[in-house]
């Protein structure tokens, strides 16, 4: 079992930066995929970003690539996401999830409550 807590959301205007943070309870983090994903009013949930357990491999969806960085602290048990430059459509609940082999998609075995961002113009 794995349970998530995300925090650092908030207000932020177009072009700032926010950093979300993840921590992971359970004794196996090292072993899991974890993943960033946002849903905004009225859509459906999508892929932000992910790091592979093995070699710490990162992935971005195309909308915040070169934007959003995405790292992990293995002994803190805990997974970041760097969002800078940040934009107005940027603006959803940020989730962070976890997994054994899922990488890109939602299909993702622990989720967290999220937390959201705003982001005004």
């Amino acid at each position: 079992q794995v349970q998530l807590a995300e925090s650092g959301g908030g207000l932020v205007q177009a072009g700032g930066s926010l950093r979300l943070s993840c921590a992971a309870s359970g004794r196996t983090f090292t072993r899991y995929n974890m993943g960033w994903f946002r849903q905004a009013p009225g859509k459906e949930r999508e892929f932000v970003a992910a790091i592979t357990w093995i070699g710490g491999t990162p992935y971005y969806a195309d909308s915040v690539k070169g934007r959003f960085t995405i790292s992990r602290d293995n002994a803190k048990k805990s997974v970041y996401l760097q969002m800078d430059s940040l934009k107005p459509e940027d603006t959803a609940v940020y989730y962070c999830a976890a997994d054994a082999r899922t990488i890109t998609s939602s299909d993702y075995d622990y989720w967290g409550q999220g937390t959201q961002v705003t982001v005004s113009s």
